[in-house]
């Protein structure tokens, strides 16, 4: 991918089909998080390189606006096929960025990928307008729903090849042209994503730029794209909505998350304990879906805490190779930092029942962590930790778990625990968030969309909701009169 050095493997930026170095030379480190080394480097691009796949994905933009719904979906499905076959090259070089455990990433990340892109093969077959008819004597009326244009997109480093196949994939499908900025700590399964991805596209539609924040504010305040698509912090996303408002470029934001997970004292204890540390620790809890803020009812509450605690001991992290490895390190030194410092600052009430510490003295592992004795205003509570952290409250009635569930300032995804059937139709109603499960949490499916609501974004990735939000409707009117 793109050349190496003796020591180091040495990443190119993906444009018009080829790989690039950044015109300047200048590179970023990029770092085993499983061993805190340095194996690589990345093109630190500049507004050069950002202006050249701006160039690249406009001149490619015609062309692939034209052809048939039929040959981009065969384009698509033949993308999903190669990564199918290559899927072991892709898990280790995805492993080696993220420190992802390879069993899992093989297992939990490839088939969900694959499918994704099948199905928006499929959907861009099917875009919906209203019926063609005579609204107005004597006119008839039709829609049109059209690709936007070029779209830039920013993905995170939790899920790099995931998150690019949700951008690429319905924009592709839609007809628009991408220039997609993976995360400075995880550039390289997106770049083998466009290297496969270009056998089967003209030069220019799917191209990637490596950088930094720099190169990404270079990226949304560039004059050719008509979209930008983002999945980020919040704070990363206010930036990119107040910048792309300058410019009246349509917005797609994926932000932040902080799940509540509402367990009632009819839920099966064994059940729920192994359902919510499996949704909470997976992938070292880095997921804005994560099941991170348990809300237990009085009554299961001693009996559920302690089988959350031992679910919590029993889960293993390690490293890539590691058999019987549920989660990897944190990305990175400062992401370890940052969740020690929410275990640092917890306040004098909060009890760790299991973990909150580093594992070992070599890459960014954390051990899976159960806090308990929470209130409603703690910071522990109320800010996304993106770390393998589970915390625990006790409510005393529906209304109060209710009141708390809705008392943060994200609105992503939310989980209800009971066998009540009324109970979960009343909570799944009221609970202001894009996602709710009922007696699981954190499945997802290609044709259901995910996306959230107040600080936690606007916009859905997946569905047809997905693929539609990459698209632009036309009001056509002809005049049928003599």
């Amino acid at each position: 991918m793109g050349g190496s050095t003796v020591s180091r493997t040495r990443l190119s930026n993906f444009i018009g089909g080829a790989y690039t170095g950044a015109k300047d030379g200048r590179t970023l480190e990029v770092v085993d998080p499983s061993t805190g080394e340095v194996y690589g480097e990345s093109p630190l691009s500049g507004a050069e390189d950002v202006d050249a796949a701006f160039r690249a994905a406009a001149e490619a933009f015609p062309g692939w606006r034209d052809a048939t719904p039929k040959d981009r979906s065969l384009a698509l499905l033949r993308i999903a096929d190669a990564v199918e076959a290559r899927a072991d090259e892709l898990v280790a070089v995805e492993s080696r960025d993220t420190g992802k455990p390879l069993r899992l990433t093989l297992e939990e990340e490839i088939p969900p990928m694959v499918d994704n892109l099948r199905f928006f093969a499929g959907a861009g077959r099917i875009l919906e307008g209203k019926a063609t008819a005579e609204y107005m004597a004597d006119h008839t009326s039709s829609i049109r729903r059209e690709p936007i244009g070029v779209c830039a997109q920013v993905t995170p480093w939790n899920y790099p090849m995931m998150m690019a196949v949700w951008k690429f994939g319905p924009a592709l499908a839609a007809g628009n042209t991408v220039v997609l900025k993976p995360s400075d700590t995880t550039p390289a399964s997106t770049l083998l994503l466009a290297e496969i991805a270009a056998e089967f596209l003209p030069p220019g539609v799917f191209n990637v730029v490596c950088g930094d924040r720099d190169t990404g504010r270079a990226l949304v305040e560039h004059p050719t794209p008509q979209m930008v698509s983002i999945t980020g912090s919040v704070r990363a996303g206010m930036e990119v909505a107040a910048s792309a408002a300058r410019d009246l470029k349509r917005v797609h934001l994926e932000l932040g998350g902080k799940a509540p997970v509402i367990v009632f004292d009819d839920a099966d204890i064994a059940a729920a304990a192994e359902g919510i540390a499996g949704a909470g620790y997976f992938n070292a809890g880095q997921d804005c879906t994560a099941a991170t803020r348990v809300l237990v009812a009085d009554r299961l509450a001693d009996d559920f805490t302690a089988a959350l605690a031992e679910a919590a001991k029993a889960t293993v992290t390690g490293p890539p190779s590691q058999e019987g490895a549920d989660f990897g390190p944190v990305n990175s030194a400062g992401q370890l930092a940052r969740v020690q410092g929410f275990l640092d600052r917890a306040p004098d009430h909060a009890e760790v029942l299991a973990g909150g510490e580093r594992v070992g003295d070599r890459g960014y592992f954390f051990a899976p962590t159960v806090v308990g004795g929470l209130r409603q205003d703690d910071e522990l509570v109320q800010d996304e930790v993106f770390g393998p952290v589970i915390t625990v409250q006790r409510f005393t009635a529906e209304e109060q778990a209710l009141e708390w569930a809705n008392g943060v300032k994200y609105g992503l995804s939310a989980s209800v625990w009971t066998k009540d059937h009324g109970r979960a139709m009343r909570m799944t109603r009221a609970l202001d968030f894009g996602a709710v499960w009922v007696n699981t949490h954190i499945p997802f499916v290609s044709e259901m969309p995910h996306g959230g609501f107040k600080h936690s974004g606007y916009g859905k990735d997946l569905s047809m909701y997905g693929v539609e939000d990459y698209t632009r409707v036309k009001h056509v009117m002809h005049y049928i009169g003599a």
